[in-house]
């Protein structure tokens, strides 16, 4: 895994860390979403916001998006009920993370256009235990 993205509070920049706590059922500790009922993490592939980038024609930031975790490579699976585990975790996706019109404020106006179906996925946390940039990333 690449990134690790949290805002301590809705409207709150982004902030890199290194770690973080997966609490299950609960979601990031720490994070804006920490205590809701699905949007526990989000996840974004660096793959999708390059392709993004191309559809955009300027670079698409991955910590403007808002998203939790960012992955090296691959596409994120969007199908409800498909599994990640990162590190120790498993994720379930809920749904598809979609753009909303933040993105055309925070990055540029066609944004959210360029990211649409390439925003990844919102995923609640099944298990709890701590995630670091660098560990791996599978299909659970």
């Amino acid at each position: 895994m690449a990134a690790l993205y949290t805002a301590p509070e809705r409207k709150a920049p982004m902030t890199s860390v290194s770690r973080i706590e997966a609490e299950a059922g609960r979601g990031i500790v720490g994070d804006r979403h920490h205590g809701t009922r699905h949007r526990h993490v989000s996840v974004q592939s660096r793959d999708e916001l390059a392709a993004a980038s191309e559809a955009f024609g300027a670079p698409v930031p991955e910590e403007l998006t808002r998203r939790t975790l960012t992955l090296d490579h691959g596409a994120v699976p969007t199908d409800p009920g498909a599994r990640l585990v990162v590190g120790d975790v498993v994720l379930e996706v809920v749904r598809r993370a979609a753009p909303c019109r933040v993105m055309d404020t925070e990055i540029g106006p066609g944004a959210a256009r360029a990211l649409h179906d390439r925003g990844g996925a919102i995923c609640r946390v099944l298990t709890s235990g701590t995630i670091a940039v660098g560990d791996e990333v599978r299909a659970g």
